[in-house]
């Protein structure tokens, strides 16, 4: 059990009998109220988002996941189908649980699969991911590097923000917390 005040983005909890994913948290100290935390929480089972508002004191199941490592093989749509590397078992887990995470997986990428009383909860990403850029306007002349961003898409779908002088092709490293972009990085 822990305080509603540490709640962390991305820590499971059981509340109401539900599994949820923290997915933002916001400490608020209106005068001379109670402390209180308000947080979106991310329902595993049924997919959807709810607005939560907890006091500070207030104790918290967090669940212990259980991580094991797997390779991302392909999607077909609604699921997304991982491969242990040690037994070559298959499991399909639904896009509602991998939410934002599906931006940054490519085909034989090994990562972490967290796992709740054998069903898989969702995955545990890299800080960075290295993509590659698939559609961007050219580079405007004169443009400073840190001046004027530009849009690019890259490999898996995403858009983020690049400097001008990155072309098609390059290949860029994104921070998957904050999807911004960290560097060009080598191919």
């Amino acid at each position: 059990m822990i305080p509603a005040r540490q709640l962390k983005i991305g820590m499971v909890i059981l509340y109401n009998k539900d599994l949820y994913r923290v997915g933002s948290v916001l400490h608020l100290t209106p005068g001379n109220l109670r402390a209180m935390v308000q947080a979106k929480l991310y329902n595993l089972k049924n997919g959807n988002y709810y607005d939560m508002r907890f006091r500070a004191d207030e104790s918290l199941e967090m669940v212990m996941l259980d991580r094991k490592t797997m390779e991302y093989l392909y999607n077909t749509g609604d699921a997304y189908t991982f491969m242990d590397t040690t037994t070559y078992e298959q499991i399909d887990i639904p896009v509602g649980v991998l939410g934002e995470a599906v931006n940054y997986l490519l085909p034989n990428t090994q990562l972490k699969v967290e796992f709740y009383n054998s069903m898989a909860v969702g995955i545990e990403l890299p800080i960075t991911v290295d993509l590659e850029i698939v559609e961007t306007d050219p580079p405007m002349k004169g443009a400073t590097a840190s001046g004027s961003p530009k849009a690019a898409k890259l490999e898996t779908g995403i858009v983020v923000k690049v400097p001008q002088f990155l072309q098609i092709g390059d290949v860029v490293r994104i921070d998957t917390r904050d999807n911004s972009f960290v560097e060009r990085a080598k191919k």
